[in-house]
């Protein structure tokens, strides 16, 4: 844990808007700390004065008198919120750490990847550390409607644990009902206080004006109409490689792709990319010319896509395997390490009438697992076979509806005009165990 690590460092800690940054640090401070106190720049200007200086003796004092509090031992925390309307603050870090190395700081802030790349100042390298925040994964939206014996059980599962229909179908239920509500703090906590799903759309409606009121701050008017646009495509592009011209012919290319890149700093966006996948790590197959975009979150995906949450048992989309990609892509982001800035990687051969994809691929005991996504409980694996048959790989990872299984696959698929046999073994775990998907590693080996 950050807190009690022995080279701790000031912690920037980087998400899109409204993923419960400021909320979380505010109650960790508040629980963990006999001294906190909160900073926000946007909220009192005046403070940015205070960061005019390197001397953080003179800047903690100056703080200590407007706050009323001390900082002083290893048990006081300083937040600095909304710091990307002080730059100067973020070169401050680095002498709280060479100096104070005693006193707990972590900032945050809405914009901050925008600043970071292009910071007018010297960047602290070595002298600060990350943690990346997203919205709820599924345990923890699960924790957030009060179903702790649920998370329980999920926690301690094991592959030699049997699960009845009846817990199996519950978490299925609940599954969906995330689907549509997804994962944004204020999105489920409106709805565990209210139970309404029509508060929940107000909720997602709010929350989607507030990323496109900070378009204003990144952008020209061009750009802002762009940005829109594209905030609006990108839940209809779900599951399906990028074209920019299918946003809008009549825009240059590389037009829109300055606008993307803008919403991929804003983490609003994740690119996922096509990698080859010969060998580890995915990086180093990467066509940066080839992806598929990830949303920020599934709620606000179909909040864009004017789905109404009457009745969410019997609301069937025209696309459930867009949504349930989606859903895999979001919690693979979310989980740990938090240290660790995840990047999303697919497989894909476009091969006349031998044409291939695989929905994700991930690194489990430094090898590189395929990861297919079937929204119900079955479906056509072709892809699976030519990927595990091309590649000469043992062991594959399939998220499904159906209860947990692993299977010995023994067929011949067509590849590059020959046939071949394919012997691997096959992992299917349903979609609310992706959050255990590290229990898979001692069945990949």
């Amino acid at each position: 844990m950050w807190k009690n690590s022995l080279n701790r460092k000031p912690l920037i800690v980087r998400g899109a808007r409204q993923v419960g940054k400021t909320y979380a640090i505010e109650e960790f401070g508040k629980d963990y700390f006999d001294a906190f106190v909160k900073i926000n720049f946007e909220e009192t200007p005046e403070l940015k004065d205070v960061f005019k200086t390197n001397d953080v003796a003179e800047i903690i004092q100056s703080i200590e008198l407007f706050s009323g509090t001390k900082l002083t031992g290893e048990k006081a925390l300083l937040f600095l919120d909304e710091i990307q309307a002080c730059p100067e603050a973020i070169t401050t870090l680095r002498y709280f750490f060479e100096r104070i190395p005693g006193l707990h700081v972590i900032s945050a802030g809405s914009l901050l990847d925008h600043l970071l790349n292009k910071l007018p100042y010297s960047m602290p390298v070595g002298r600060v550390e990350f943690a990346y925040m997203y919205p709820m994964n599924f345990n923890e939206f699960l924790m957030a409607l009060g179903e702790m014996q649920l998370v329980d059980y999920l926690n301690d599962f094991s592959f030699q644990t049997k699960i009845s229909t009846l817990v199996h179908n519950k978490l299925l239920k609940l599954v969906r009902l995330y689907y549509f509500i997804g994962g944004m703090p204020e999105a489920v906590n409106i709805y565990h206080q209210t139970q309404s799903l029509q508060d929940v759309e107000r909720v997602h409606e709010s929350v989607l004006k507030s990323l496109e009121f900070d378009f204003g701050k990144y952008g020209t008017r061009n750009q802002q109409e762009l940005l829109v646009k594209l905030l609006r495509y990108i839940p209809k592009g779900i599951g399906r490689k990028f074209k920019y011209v299918n946003v809008d012919p009549a825009i240059r290319s590389d037009t829109m792709k300055e606008a993307l890149q803008l919403l991929v700093k804003s983490r609003i966006v994740c690119l996922i990319k096509s990698s080859t996948a010969e060998t580890p790590p995915l990086e180093y197959g990467v066509n940066d010319k080839v992806f598929k975009p990830l949303f920020l979150d599934i709620g606000l995906a179909n909040h864009l896509l004017n789905l109404r949450l009457l009745d969410i048992d019997k609301l069937i989309t025209t696309d459930e395997g867009s949504l349930a990609e989606q859903f895999v892509g979001q919690q693979l982001l979310a989980m740990k390490p938090y240290y660790v800035d995840k990047h999303l990687y697919y497989w894909n051969r476009e091969k006349r009438n031998s044409e291939a994809e695989i929905d994700y691929l991930t690194e489990i005991n430094n090898d590189i697992i395929p990861v297919e996504v079937k929204a119900g409980k079955s479906g056509t694996m072709k892809s699976l076979h030519i990927f595990m048959a091309e590649k000469k790989k043992k062991a594959a990872l399939r998220v499904n509806a159906d209860i947990p299984s692993s299977i010995q696959i023994e067929t011949s698929v067509m590849a590059n005009k020959e046939t071949k046999r394919v012997n691997y073994r096959l992992l299917s775990i349903p979609f609310y165990l992706m959050n255990e998907i590290v229990l898979a590693k001692s069945l990949m080996k």
